[in-house]
């Protein structure tokens, strides 16, 4: 498609976009940008605990020594010039 007819198409969805009023639920609208909602954040995180059948802390059995070890090992590795 020459460049004049590419830009007589783009125009004419222009005005057409333009002239597009679609139904918008301003209640939710704001809602959503404010940040507030009818959900309580306990019950959005309930949700998610759905997904851990074991109910068990997932920084079980980590232990700091495992970091230190880790840090040591790397002031050991010899430096390349």
């Amino acid at each position: 498609m020459g460049r004049g007819r590419q830009k007589a198409k783009h125009t004419k969805i222009a005005r057409q976009l333009k002239s597009f009023s679609p139904n918008v639920n301003y209640d939710a609208l704001e809602r959503e940008l404010t940040g507030h909602s009818h959900h309580d954040d306990e019950h959005q995180y309930d949700a998610w605990a759905d997904y851990d059948p074991d109910g068990d802390d997932d920084t079980q059995g980590y232990d700091d020594a495992d970091e230190d070890e880790y840090e040591d090992s790397e002031s050991e590795t010899p430096k390349r010039a």
